[in-house]
């Protein structure tokens, strides 16, 4: 540790990671044996990030991510927004279709970036804030089929029809870039998608994921 950084700050973001890792909590002992600091110091760490809603504590004395995590992640679509910005304007321009960005929350997924091509006729309409859920649509099972570790080649997910009659899909999830779960997609008024489509949106999709990391 660094006389730069904070020794207390640094354990409790550490608690923090540890707990998001986790879907059943963690216990004092856990913590202190993964922390490698004695149970006095997780108990003061604990009550602290409780005071901020950032961890409670179940009846059975397990650790948890509190509801104010919430809180500091809506003020990630943003930046987030922003950084794939460039990446999206120049899919929707190339392959003249809507182009989209989505993350998860909670069980549905939601577009938190859209562009529209400037030069169609006609193009699907599809808006900042649209939800689904994550099993329908190929934005949704893109994330999945990472989540679920199902990815192999091509690498994307293609749909047809799922959320809008006529409607075709393309998405790619976000590899490798922690604590986001998100796709980078296209929806277009076609039969199918064409092969050229998916390998552009798997471009776009690892552009995306450069800018976040």
């Amino acid at each position: 540790m660094t006389a730069e950084t904070s020794q207390t700050l640094d354990r409790g973001l550490r608690v923090l990671k540890l707990l998001a890792d986790t879907d059943h909590g963690l216990t004092v002992t856990e913590l202190s044996n993964k922390l490698g600091v004695n149970r006095t110091v997780v108990y003061r760490l604990l009550a602290t990030l409780e005071q901020h809603t950032l961890v409670r504590r179940d009846l059975g004395g397990r650790a948890r991510v509190g509801l104010g995590v919430l809180r500091l992640g809506r003020q990630v679509h943003p930046l987030v927004r922003e950084a794939a910005l460039p990446a999206l304007r120049a899919l929707a321009e190339d392959i003249g279709a809507t182009a989209h960005l989505t993350m998860v929350d909670g069980a549905e997924a939601l577009a938190v970036a859209v562009v529209e091509p400037t030069w169609t006729d006609y193009h699907v309409a599809y808006r900042t804030g649209f939800r689904h859920p994550l099993d329908r649509g190929a934005a949704g099972k893109a994330i999945l089929s990472a989540r679920q570790g199902l990815l192999s080649d091509p690498g994307y997910t293609l749909t047809h029809g799922e959320l809008e009659a006529g409607a075709s899909g393309a998405a790619a999830p976000l590899v490798g870039v922690t604590g986001i779960e998100g796709s980078v997609g296209v929806v277009m008024l076609a039969d199918a998608v064409p092969e050229r489509v998916g390998e552009r949106v798997l471009d776009a999709a690892k552009e995306v994921a450069d800018a976040l990391r």
